[in-house]
C-alpha cells in the first residue's frame, strides 16, 4: 500500500522538533498533513524557557500544537529528541493512528522512522534539504518544508521552476521517472499518470514536483520534454520518448 493510499480519514499524530523547524512553515505544513489525513495529535518538542522558540509561541495558539516541555539538561538537543521519540512509541502502542508526520531535519530520527513503519504505520517525514539522505529514506514520503515558504503578498513561488535543460541535467530525476514509467506501463509502453505517480513515490520519497518548481506532477513531466503525454478516456498517459521502447 503507497502512502497516503488509507484515505483522509486516517488519525495522524504529528510531532515537531522545535529545534529543527521554522515556525513560518506551520500553515503550509498543516494543510500538507491534512491531504494524508486527520492531525489527531499536535505536539511540539523543546525548551520553552529559551528565547529562541519565541517565534513558535503564537503560531502553537493559533494552529492549537500543544507545546511539550523538554529542558536541555545538557548541551544540545538529544533531550528534545529523546522525549520526542518516546512519545511516538507510546502513541504507536495506543494503536489509534494510522500514521506519523515528523517534522526535523536531524537525521536522529531514522530509526525511529524506520521502527514505525515496522509496525505497519505510514511515516510522512518534514524537514529542509539539509536532511540526512537515511532519514529521508526512512520515511514513506518526505516533504522538504522550503515548498512552504512563499511569500503570499507578492505570489513569489517558494522555489524557482527549472527549465527542461536543468530537469534533464538531473540525472537521478530522469532515471527515477523512466523506472517508475517502465513499472506501470503496458505492453505498448502507456503508463496511467496515476501508478507512476505512486511507483515513483517509492522509488524516491523526497519527490515532489513542488522542489522543481512545479504544482502539479504533470506539468513537471511536460516541462522535462522526454516524455510523450495524450489524455484518453479522461485519463492521463505517459510514454517514455526514447528509440527502442515499447512501441
Amino acid at each position: 500500500m503507497s502512502a497516503g493510499s488509507n484515505g483522509h480519514n486516517v488519525g495522524l499524530a504529528v510531532l515537531i522538533d522545535a529545534d529543527n523547524a521554522n515556525p513560518a512553515i506551520v500553515e503550509g505544513l498543516l494543510a500538507e498533513v491534512a491531504k494524508f489525513g486527520v492531525a489527531s495529535v499536535k505536539r511540539i518538542y523543546g525548551d520553552w524557557t529559551t528565547p529562541a522558540l519565541g517565534k513558535w509561541k503564537a503560531a502553537l495558539l493559533e494552529h492549537s500544537i500543544q507545546p511539550i516541555q523538554q529542558f536541555a539538561y545538557t548541551s544540545g538537543k538529544n533531550a528534545t529528541d529523546s522525549a520526542m521519540i518516546i512519545d511516538a512509541m507510546d502513541l504507536l502502542y495506543t494503536g489509534e493512528f494510522g500514521g506519523f508526520c515528523i517534522v526535523s531535519s536531524d537525521s536522529d530520527f531514522t530509526r525511529l522512522a524506520s521502527r514505525l513503519r515496522e509496525s505497519g504505520k505510514v511515516v510522512y517525514g518534514f524537514g529542509e534539504r539539509k536532511t540526512p539522505k537515511p532519514f529521508v529514506a526512512a520515511c514513506d514520503r518526505f516533504i522538504y518544508t522550503e515548498i512552504f515558504t512563499s511569500n503570499p503578498e507578492t505570489e513569489e513561488a517558494a522555489i524557482k521552476r527549472k527549465s527542461a535543460q536543468e530537469l534533464r541535467q538531473d540525472t537521478k530525476l530522469c532515471h527515477q521517472l523512466r523506472q517508475a514509467i517502465e513499472a506501470a506501463s503496458d505492453d505498448e509502453g502507456w503508463a496511467n499518470l496515476g501508478p507512476v505517480g505512486s511507483q515513483l513515490a517509492k522509488q524516491m520519497p523526497e519527490f515532489d514536483p513542488r522542489n522543481y518548481g512545479y504544482s502539479k506532477f504533470s506539468g513537471l513531466l511536460e516541462g522535462i520534454g522526454l516524455f510523450t503525454l495524450k489524455r484518453e478516456n479522461n485519463q492521463l498517459l505517459i510514454k517514455d520518448q526514447r528509440p527502442g521502447k515499447k512501441a
